[in-house]
């Protein structure tokens, strides 16, 4: 498949990167800083910009898929840089003509009990808090998008380096917890995830979620 990677340079979004090239997508990976991806067979790195919407639909147009790993969490304003991303994003997607997106979304969306989110908890990190929150809206627009055939995979509480074990659970709204109580994935697990969807559509316009 010949697919979009927006951020692919980013902690998630390598991880992705990396699953994709091994499945043997071609892949245009839209970074800030092509430089930093090293060469690799069917690896087409672009410099690109969220705040340049004409430039984004012509780097888009023509992908049968696109996945964005974008995120705000490196900018001194990160809800707002986030927002006028995603809908950057959005817009050059439907003016590009891709059929489909697939979004890294985030765990604080995600509910802990009925009606409840995660971010919406005392404990949840200060620090995080404005990227979690980018995450959510951006969920919200894609929930009110008329036209965009949609995925939002959301990781787990913990997402971090670990191994590809293929052995994982899928949910839906609610935060997943293995025996001991704790929320965490591997993000090349988390990749795996996503990479099956983009082969084997299973949630067209919704968001669902991996966890061990």
């Amino acid at each position: 498949m010949k697919l979009a990677l927006i951020g692919a340079s980013g902690f998630i979004g390598s991880a992705l990167l990396n699953e994709a090239l091994a499945r043997g997508h071609a892949v245009t990976a839209l970074v800030t800083r092509p430089e930093r991806l090293s060469p690799q067979p069917r690896l087409t790195p672009v410099k690109a910009d969220v705040r340049d919407p004409a430039g984004l639909v012509a780097q888009l147009r023509g992908h049968e898929a696109v996945i964005s790993a974008f995120s705000g969490h490196a900018q001194p304003d990160v809800l707002g840089y986030y927002e006028r991303g995603v809908e950057a994003i959005l817009t050059a997607i439907k003016a590009a003509g891709v059929p489909r997106l697939l979004m890294v979304g985030g765990a604080g969306a995600l509910e802990v009990a009925p009606g409840i989110q995660l971010l919406d908890t005392p404990e949840f990190p200060a620090e995080y808090r404005a990227t979690a929150e980018g995450a959510r809206r951006a969920l919200a627009m894609l929930r009110a998008e008329p036209e965009l055939d949609w995925t939002m995979l959301a990781p787990s509480a913990l997402i971090a380096p670990g191994e590809r074990t293929g052995d994982f659970r899928l949910g839906e709204d609610r935060l997943l917890v293995d025996a001991n109580g704790d929320s965490h994935v591997s993000v090349e697990d988390y990749a795996v995830a996503m990479i099956d969807e983009l082969e084997r559509p299973a949630h067209s316009r919704r968001r669902f979620t991996v966890g061990y």
